[in-house]
């Protein structure tokens, strides 16, 4: 077969190309066309079709994922934003951390095991790139309902892919969500996030500048798996048997990957790159069109000098090939010797593939003949902008109206206790301990909060306790009934969880989770989340500092819930003051903070109960929500709090049940005046949180309370081996234990 050199494609303008095939519209294949004067070769083709793809190019969401910098709060702690690898922020004492949150779903749908664990390496690279040693790991993940027989494939093979990964790199996994609908049971969303640590002078950024500076590739040699794998794989529609692609789903190697991150790390110290980038979605056509689109504009690389595991790779696969663990480096001439010096020292393969030139072209040869001569800039940054259609759909008056508060509602205490067991056993509620013990939590002997606490939590400096403390959160129930409420509740949620764990709020990461964006309705759930989320993070003061979208999470016309998974990071001066969640103390007063209203529209119990969703999300109150966080910060500096929990999913029944299992106290609860007991224990009105207060810091608490003008309502005492909501009914803590820990075991153990 004759090589498709640019000589070739010049002189051969009517050649038939597999553009459509490759997922390329007929006007985006005119596009390439246009920006070459020519036909594209073989090579370029496949360059343009994965970078162009939904997943690499964000052709159908960057429109409105420009609010993100639109909108963006004046934050002193930003270093980095979007347009890197992954955002920086400054947690002080001369510390930088780098965090991000990023989709692996198609892939881990095809297969469990590998696209999970390969979504956790592929993050972790992103942080690794930026200068930082990988610290942690978060993993939140949606899956179809928890009785049909295809969650019990994925769940476990996803678990123990995650599990298998990081816990050979030494990465504690500290936080994430386990969350169960029909509406993900073809389209199950894994996503996985990083937490990273260096000195601000370490941050190291993604462009290839410097005439004869020498780009080498290292790491693991290149494969035919994952030839367009996410690029193309997470830019389509599954139809009812699956997906109607089947490109190999990457194959990861987490043993290589610890060495990679260590030889990396070394040459950072060393100060030996000028640029780096980590292979990941789109592989080397993504690495290398973005190094030089970002830096002075030309590279010339020689393609068949790239280490190989499969000899019989074409030009185009080793360009599209998604193998894992794989980096690639702008280094200068007079380092370069040292730099392969550490890679043999650390086992890993090093080859100069090609140096940055004077141009503005990324020329790609192959033994010789030129198959690649484009401007990176159209590849990696100039792709398609779509303005897609969207509009509100014509259901949604109707989801709205069908009033979850209008629901049949227990008649008598014993019926109300029957729903509270229903509800701490359902899947979503019951304990995940199951799932979060196959990780290692506790790896490296920095975490001092992990699973099943609001945040995840982990020391960065030794001497002086330096912390960092993340969450994730998303509620996709919220969200279809109002995407624009519900990407805010997210980002409360999210915000919230790290304000009761003592960490002070600082900026967030986002994982946008949706359907078909050919659809308007979809489309509309979209560009709605995106304007709730820059309004609230505006409002917060917490900017956007990247992440990820993944859409065509559909199957056939079947489109998931909208899923904004919000990551938000936090600092704390003092881990040693952070505040958990279990009450571990008989005695501590128990203050319910915040107003709880009749608020059930797409809660727990509606599903629960009622298998319902319909309604009214909860209201937001972001001034409320930052109030409620100085109180909870300022509590957990000041020795005011000794637990904290804030108040979500399945409202204060869930919220005291989860506190009391975890210190393995009981609770007397008492309803507020004027409260009725139903809309006391299930209400998810947002802005709220239990506090458990020493007795003798009542007086201080309260003060604070009302001289910041926050609700605070005493609501029991911790107390005794049982939880009794006074005047309505009682439950041994070993009843509740029972119901809440042995649901998960008994589905896939």
């Amino acid at each position: 077969m004759t090589l498709d050199t640019v000589k070739h494609a010049d002189e051969t303008p009517g050649v038939e190309q597999p553009w459509s095939e490759l997922g390329l519209k007929e006007d985006e294949y005119a596009r390439i066309r246009e920006i070459l004067g020519r036909r594209p070769t073989g090579a370029e083709l496949a360059m343009y079709s994965v970078m162009w793809s939904e997943h690499c190019s964000y052709k159908s969401s960057k429109v409105h994922l420009a609010q993100f910098s639109e909108k963006k709060p004046q934050s002193d702690a930003m270093l980095v934003g979007i347009g890197e690898n992954a955002g920086v922020v400054d947690v002080g004492q001369g510390y930088a951390v780098t965090f991000k949150v990023e989709s692996h779903n198609h892939p881990s749908y095809i297969e469990p095991y590998q696209g999970a664990a390969t979504g956790v390496g592929g993050i972790v690279r992103d942080i690794l790139a930026m200068g930082a040693r990988p610290v942690a790991v978060v993993d939140p993940l949606r899956f179809g309902a928890a009785d049909h027989p295809d969650t019990k494939r994925v769940l476990p093979g996803v678990v123990a892919g995650i599990g298998g990964y990081g816990n050979c790199l030494g990465l504690p996994n500290i936080g994430g969500e386990v969350v169960f609908d029909e509406c993900y049971q073809g389209n199950p969303l894994v996503n996985a996030g990083c937490i990273g640590v260096m000195k601000h002078e370490d941050i190291h950024l993604a462009k290839a500048s410097g005439p004869g500076n020498k780009v080498i590739l290292y790491g693991a040699r290149t494969g035919g798996d994952g030839i367009g794998g996410v690029s193309v794989l997470a830019s389509e529609t599954f139809d009812s048997t699956g997906p109607a692609k089947r490109p190999a789903v990457q194959v990861g190697d987490p043993f290589q990957e610890k060495l990679l991150i260590e030889c990396t790390l070394e040459i950072f110290k060393e100060d030996l790159v000028a640029g780096i980038q980590d292979l990941g979605g789109a592989g080397l056509s993504c690495a290398t069109s973005e190094l030089a689109s970002a830096g002075s504009g030309g590279m010339r690389v020689e393609l068949d000098t790239v280490p190989l595991r499969d000899a019989t790779l074409s030009p185009e696969e080793i360009l599209m090939s998604e193998s894992q663990e794989r980096m690639c480096a702008i280094v200068e001439p007079d380092k370069v010797d040292r730099f392969m010096e550490i890679c043999e020292k650390w086992d890993v393969i090093a080859t100069v593939i090609g140096e940055v030139t004077e141009g503005e072209r990324l020329e790609i040869f192959w033994h010789g003949e030129q198959i690649v001569d484009v401007p990176p800039r159209s590849v990696a940054h100039e792709g398609p902008t779509y303005h897609r259609p969207y509009a509100r759909p014509e259901w949604q008056d109707a989801l709205q109206a069908d009033d979850a508060n209008k629901l049949p509602r227990p008649a008598t205490s014993a019926e109300l206790r029957e729903q509270v067991l229903a509800l701490v056993g359902s899947p979503n509620q019951a304990a995940k301990s199951w799932i979060t013990d196959q990780y290692d939590r506790f790896v490296q002997g920095n975490t001092v909060l992990a699973q099943p606490e609001d945040a995840g939590m982990i020391r960065i400096d030794e001497a002086s306790n330096l912390g960092v403390a993340m969450a994730t959160d998303g509620n996709g129930r919220y969200a279809k009934l109002d995407p624009y409420t519900g990407a805010q509740l997210a980002l409360a949620e999210s915000y919230r969880n790290v304000a009761a764990s003592g960490a002070k709020p600082l900026a967030i990461s986002d994982c946008l989770n949706f359907g078909s964006p050919e659809d308007p309705a979809v489309m509309w759930q979209f560009a709605e989340a995106c304007r709730g989320l820059a309004d609230g993070c505006l409002e917060l003061g917490t900017p956007v500092t990247g992440g990820n979208v993944s859409l065509y999470n559909q199957t056939g016309e079947t489109a998931i819930h909208p899923t904004p998974v919000v990551a938000v990071l936090g600092v704390i001066d003092d881990v040693n003051r952070r505040t958990p969640i279990a009450f571990a103390e008989e005695g501590q007063l128990l203050y319910l903070l915040g107003d709880t209203h009749e608020e059930l529209g797409g809660s727990a119990w509606s599903q629960v109960v009622h298998n319902h969703l319909g309604g009214l999300p909860p209201k937001v109150d972001l001034g409320r929500e930052k109030l409620l966080a100085d109180i909870l910060i300022s509590a957990s500096r000041d020795g005011m709090a000794d637990a904290a929990h804030d108040l979500s999913d399945g409202g204060v029944i869930q919220a005291v049940t989860e506190s009391c299992l975890r210190g393995g106290k009981g609770a007397r609860l008492v309803v507020p005046e004027g409260l009725d007991p139903f809309v006391f224990l299930f209400s998810e009105s947002a802005g709220r949180a239990i506090v458990a207060v020493p007795r003798s810091e009542e007086l201080r608490f309260t003060d604070m309370c009302g001289a910041r003008g926050l609700p605070a309502t005493r609501i029991g005492v911790v107390d005794g081996e049982e939880i009794e909501v006074q005047g309505e009914f009682s439950i041994p803590l070993s009843e509740l234990r029972t119901a809440h820990e042995e649901t998960i075991p008994g589905l896939f153990a």
